[in-house]
């Protein structure tokens, strides 16, 4: 590596490493919230046993699998202003990723609750647990141990697929890579530093996601 590359690298690390931090980041951990809320209503309404709740359920999660992202993420932005509707970049990102989100998550979360023994809905209705009380109370919590493996991977995929918000402008960790490349004209440097940090980053997660892992399964029955 010349010295002006050298040089080069070391002048962008924080440029990047702040649009990870104030652009990335934030935009996964909302858009991952959001989408968890959006599984979580898919998920029950693809349980319930009424065709009119768990129909378009089924709608929904076979639209978000089977297109993709970056389709739905232009279609936010771009589809959505022709029939007025604009939204600004950032929120177009978190709706497309959210919504994204919550179609994978939902069928993680639903196999979660179907893995749960029927026979720990029996037992809370013996007490006297309405249905609700005991999805809440007993079932959802055994079912998040189960889901944390997948969502965490989920998690970890949303990380990267942010970088194409980029496409919309967005100022995040692979935007400020393109700007720096585009006025050096040292891409093959600038995007090889961004997917560097990008695998220090699920790194990280990877690692967080273990130590979770170890310490939900404590409370696991053996």
């Amino acid at each position: 590596m010349s010295p002006d590359t050298l040089e080069l690298v070391t002048e962008s690390l924080w440029p990047l490493v702040r649009g990870a931090i104030t652009g990335t980041i934030p935009l996964a951990l909302v858009s991952f919230a959001l989408g968890l809320v959006i599984a979580l209503v898919i998920a029950l309404m693809r349980l319930s046993r009424r065709r009119w709740l768990s129909a378009p359920a089924r709608a929904y999660v076979s639209v978000v699998r089977g297109t993709p992202l970056l389709v739905q993420l232009f279609v936010i932005f771009f589809g959505l202003p022709s029939v007025g509707v604009v939204i600004d970049p950032w929120p177009s990102a978190v709706v497309a990723f959210s919504v994204n989100v919550g179609g994978y998550a939902a069928e993680v979360i639903r196999a979660a609750i179907l893995s749960v023994p029927k026979g720990q809905w029996e037992a809370a209705h013996m007490v006297g647990m309405s249905h609700g009380v005991a999805l809440r109370r007993i079932i959802l919590p055994q079912a998040a141990r189960v889901s944390v493996p997948p969502l965490s991977n989920t998690f970890i995929s949303l990380v990267k697929d942010t970088s194409l918000a980029s496409v919309i402008l967005v100022t995040e960790l692979f935007r400020e890579a393109q700007q720096i490349a585009a006025f050096s004209r040292e891409f093959m440097v600038l995007y090889v530093e961004a997917a560097a940090i990008y695998w220090v980053i699920c790194l990280v997660l990877s690692a967080a996601q273990g130590r979770l892992e170890q310490r939900l399964d404590r409370y696991v029955a053996r």
